[in-house]
């Protein structure tokens, strides 16, 4: 278990600053009228997994995935006081 700062928390935000942004995601434009900007998509790091997952099984031998899949399984099934 990692001890640590964690996970920043995003600027303080006015109340009415919060509530503006609900009813703009609500109604899908601004409250001037002016349409909301598209959301990006986050790239192409959806796709790595997708496409690494089965590249690097085909590559490896059928001892070596096995070796990992053994420690894997150790693990996963080691009992809370092994630590």
């Amino acid at each position: 278990m990692t001890i640590g700062k964690g996970k920043r928390s995003s600027p303080k935000r006015d109340f009415m600053q919060v509530a503006r942004e609900v009813v703009e995601k609500a109604i899908g434009e601004r409250i001037d009228g002016a349409p909301l900007e598209p959301r990006k998509p986050k790239g192409k790091r959806s796709v790595g997994g997708k496409k690494g997952g089965p590249a690097r099984a085909r590559s490896l031998t059928a001892a070596q995935r096995r070796q990992i899949a053994v420690k894997a399984a150790q693990a996963r099934w080691k009992s809370p006081a092994d630590d």
